[in-house]
């Protein structure tokens, strides 16, 4: 079974036509999608995967709650270490969504440290994914890391700089040259 793994900026809270065609494209080839429960793109894509009354979708939450669960699917919960705050607490959720997932569909606002962890972790596992980024309404096809420093190209001097502090210990990314 093919499943798709969806996921995005919470920045993001609505969708356009490009976001709704490719959500449209997953479900007619009847993939299942695991998808978080956060507010933004994952609570968005929720919602129109219940317009569309959606069935094959199952929502990863930590621990026994579940923030956003709009189409009242299945709920896979994930539970880490409670030492684990905020970003590393929830990283372990898309850990989880990122291994079980064939693929991924990130919608990215390229600043969302999230969204770029949960790329970083598709890659790692040697899975494509196709990003939405938001500030140039595009769509890119990911395969490798190489591609991804192609895709970060387009993001401000300052965010990579953020990146690079963030992600340097985590993964040998080669980011493009300032």
């Amino acid at each position: 079974m093919t499943t798709v793994f969806i996921g995005g900026s919470r920045r993001i809270t609505r969708l356009n036509d490009t976001i709704r065609y490719t959500a449209d494209n997953i479900m007619r080839q009847r993939f299942a999608i695991v998808i978080g429960d956060a507010n933004g793109a994952d609570k968005a894509v929720q919602s129109y995967l219940a317009e569309k009354a959606y069935r094959d979708v199952i929502v990863y939450c930590m621990g026994d709650h579940c923030r956003n669960n709009v189409g009242s699917w299945p709920v896979e919960q994930i539970y880490a270490d409670n030492q684990l705050k905020d970003f590393a607490y929830y990283t372990t959720k898309d850990a989880k969504m990122a291994q079980v997932a064939s693929y991924g569909f990130m919608v990215w606002d390229g600043k969302s440290k999230g969204t770029l962890n949960n790329i970083l972790n598709l890659l790692d596992l040697q899975k494509n994914i196709l990003v939405y980024f938001s500030p140039d309404r595009s769509c890119d096809k990911l395969k490798s890391h190489d591609d991804l420093t192609a895709l970060l190209k387009k993001c401000s001097s300052e965010i990579k700089e953020q990146f690079e502090k963030e992600f340097s210990l985590l993964t040998p990314i080669p980011f493009p040259e300032r």
